[in-house]
This record gives structure tokens, C-alpha cells and sequence, in this order.
């Protein structure tokens, strides 16, 4: 009896750890320039994209201003998520940010536009 016990508890652990997250078939990983200045600006470009539930991964990096995105194509496209950027008020290689989204953000978060 606690030999199957065991062996019960063994296969359950067994299978659930190799049932974790895994990507998926249909995942892509690009990398796209946005224009931001600080720490401030990391956390609201990737929290744009929170309400996202494609997004796999979002790294905004703030020395090089290269966001690096892992998401799944069946759930949104990398349009969708530039766009989502834009409407936080941040230019990216895509789309302008949005003129109102960007007089709202603090001051050491405005970055010299183009």
C-alpha cells in the first residue's frame, strides 16, 4: 500500500512539473526600437501591454531602447503591440505615440521627439 502511494505521488509530481508553462508552437520573439528615457518609461511601455494576452515576455532595455517582445501570433500581432506602446505616448519604429498620452507622462519621461 505505501509502496503505490509512493509510486502514485511520484508519477503526480512527475507529470505536473513537466506540464508547466511551455511556449507555444505559434510564439515569435521580436525586437523593436522605442524611444523612452528612464525606469519610469520601462514600466509603463511593458505595462502597456498588460491588457495584452498575447504577451508572452516584454523587456524594455533603457540604455540601447530596444524592446524585446515574446507573444503569440495567434493572439495578437506585433502591429498590435506597437500600436498598444503608441497609445501609452512612445514612439517606436511603427507608430507615433499618441501627442496626449505624451504630455501626460512626468517630465523626466519626455524624451526629445523626432
Amino acid at each position: 500500500m505505501k509502496l503505490t502511494f509512493f509510486l502514485l505521488t511520484a508519477a503526480l509530481a512527475f507529470f505536473a512539473a513537466c506540464s508547466g508553462v511551455s511556449t507555444p508552437p505559434s510564439a515569435k520573439t521580436a525586437e523593436f526600437k522605442v524611444w523612452g528615457n528612464c525606469g519610469m518609461c520601462k514600466k509603463t511601455i511593458e505595462g502597456s501591454l498588460k491588457e495584452n494576452t498575447g504577451i508572452l515576455k516584454a523587456d524594455w532595455d533603457t540604455k540601447t531602447k530596444q524592446m524585446t517582445v515574446s507573444f503569440d501570433t495567434l493572439k495578437t500581432s506585433l502591429s498590435d503591440i506597437q500600436l498598444s506602446i503608441a497609445k501609452a505616448g512612445y514612439d517606436n519604429v511603427a507608430f507615433v505615440g499618441d501627442s496626449a498620452a505624451y504630455a501626460g507622462l512626468h517630465e523626466c519621461c519626455q524624451y526629445t521627439r523626432k
